[in-house]
């Protein structure tokens, strides 16, 4: 919170208005102007079985805070998310309410979408897996790119089918055996033996370009998820990729057979491409993705599947895979028999928007999973937002922007904004030393001359703050950037660079009556 000091006239925000350096008169930094290039962000369409919970959001805003920075560095950028509509999860969970299933879909796709517009994520699409494009561009890949290149075949499919996730499941994966027709995975899930016609896609036939590919250390971040995708590839087999429709009816019909249904994992992977415009050369524009964040749940239908049907279809690679943990609440994972699924619509009643986005992004670390607890996160936001984010004075900046650039290019989100509390915090330091309430008490010009230097680092200290916080609390660091008078086009990266502050006594057109509040404090729980 931004509030007054020692209660001195001083340190009121009209007074300290009339000493901020003109940003509004600054020159604006060529570098906003350039676009250097595409960059093309995704996250997974999310599963309309269900409705939206916090690990939902969290993946959203993870994107969201990629593309906000990338933005920043002058690209042009391309975000897409959405809903993933067929599949008999889905048929499911339509049959238990008074809706049909397309109604239903409708339903639960728009609760995704009103928390992507609620909590800020600047997407350039939302697709829904339903539309007459999507299942036109599924079509068109299954038989240019996969069939004509004679990578697909039909034969017989014998082997355990994982019901929960709607996929089939090496032998080794099954650890209980109830009888001959169901068992459970390791994790739980439930598995029932399956023999069946289906068309299948050969994939087996990409397990060395697979391992090239993922040679690259590059390409999978964190890297415990690159050293996973190599051990899945040991046991690689040719993919089920349609169902029988008399089984599976809520899907897109295969092309050239109407008594299958195209796997729903093949037709959600394909809004990547649809996202973008394909069929339609367009789609070229933005491919391939630069960055895909995914939860490491659906890691080998990324990792694996996805790279092989492309390059089947002799399209590029994904430039990069970010791979996230699991949300546990309570360090228990999120389950509706236990009851503990949170709902973001209903924490940000109490937390508000930034403050959930700021506390998800805080916490979690990729390559593990992170933990959701109602007293973490008021401790977190009322000892980091609205106390430390306030009006304090900072020692050093020269090198605050590149090395919260260093981790927003590794993801590393919560070490980002330890960088900008630990400047906030020294700042506070030399705050205390200078005691700028006794300083404007003297008519010394030294001590005047002390006092704007003082009063200004403080104000360039926010500015900073502010740019660098952005991707991550958007609005709040919007709020405050407004208030300093920071014109929409100095909000690029290149403007964390402090800039030479000649003259802090100088006036602005911009006299504020009252103090703003950058985040309001978390009343107790107890």
């Amino acid at each position: 919170m931004i509030k007054s000091c020692h209660t001195q006239s001083l340190w009121t925000f009209p007074f300290l208005m009339t000493r901020i350096q003109p940003w509004t008169y600054a020159k604006k930094r060529n570098f906003s102007d350039h676009v250097n290039k595409s960059i093309y962000i995704t996250t997974p369409i999310f599963y309309v079985n269900a409705g939206p919970h916090i690990g939902h959001l969290y993946t959203a805003i993870l994107a969201d805070a990629i593309a906000r920075f990338n933005t920043m560095l002058g690209h042009s950028v391309f975000l897409c998310t959405g809903t993933d509509e067929h599949g008999t999860k889905v048929q499911k969970a339509a049959n238990n309410t008074n809706l049909s299933i397309f109604q239903y879909c409708t339903q639960v796709s728009h609760e995704f979408q009103e928390m992507c517009d609620v909590f800020h994520v600047h997407y350039s699409k939302f697709i829904r897996t339903t539309e007459k494009q999507h299942q036109e561009a599924v079509s068109h890949f299954w038989v240019n790119c996969l069939e004509k290149n004679g990578y697909i075949y039909r034969g017989k499919y014998s082997g355990w089918y994982n019901v929960s996730e709607e996929a089939f499941v090496p032998d080794k994966d099954v650890v209980k055996i109830v009888d001959s027709n169901q068992g459970y995975t390791e994790s739980g899930d439930l598995v029932e033996w399956m023999d069946e016609e289906s068309y299948k896609f050969r994939l087996s036939s990409f397990k060395d370009e697979l391992k090239s590919w993922l040679k690259n250390e590059n390409v999978i971040e964190p890297a415990v998820y690159r050293n996973i995708l190599i051990q899945w590839l040991d046991d690689l087999q040719d993919l089920s990729i349609s169902r029988p429709s008399k089984r599976v009816s809520w899907a897109i019909p295969t092309p050239s057979d109407k008594s299958h249904t195209v796997y729903v994992w093949l037709d959600a992977l394909v809004n990547y491409l649809t996202s973008v415009g394909y069929p339609d050369d367009s789609f070229k524009k933005f491919w391939p993705p630069t960055v895909q964040v995914i939860g490491k749940d659906i890691l080998k239908f990324h990792g694996i599947y996805w790279p092989a049907f492309l390059m089947a279809a002799g399209l590029e690679l994904p430039r990069k895979l970010v791979c996230h943990g699991h949300w546990a609440v309570k360090d228990k994972k999120m389950s509706k028999s236990k009851g503990n699924v949170t709902s973001p619509f209903n924490v940000m009643r109490t937390y508000t928007q930034d403050g959930l986005r700021y506390f998800l992004l805080r916490q979690a670390v990729l390559d593990t999973d992170a933990n959701y607890n109602e007293l973490k996160i008021q401790n977190i936001l009322n000892s980091e937002l609205a106390n430390v984010i306030a009006l304090k004075n900072i020692k050093a900046l020269e090198e605050l922007g590149d090395n919260a650039k260093m981790c927003y290019e590794k993801y590393n989100f919560y070490h980002a904004v330890d960088i900008v509390l630990n400047m906030l915090r020294t700042s506070n330091q030399m705050f205390q030393h200078y005691e700028p309430w006794n300083l404007c008490k003297s008519k010394d010009l030294d001590s005047v001359k002390q006092l704007e230097a003082v009063v200004s680092l403080a104000l360039e200290s926010l500015r900073i703050a502010g740019l660098v916080l952005y991707p991550i609390i958007p609005n709040s660091a919007s709020k405050l950037l407004d208030f300093l008078q920071v014109p929409e086009g100095n909000r690029t990266w290149e403007d964390t660079k402090p800039i030479h502050l000649t003259n802090a006594s100088n006036e602005t057109k911009h006299a504020l009556s009252e103090n703003i509040l950058f985040f309001r404090r978390i009343k107790s729980l107890g």
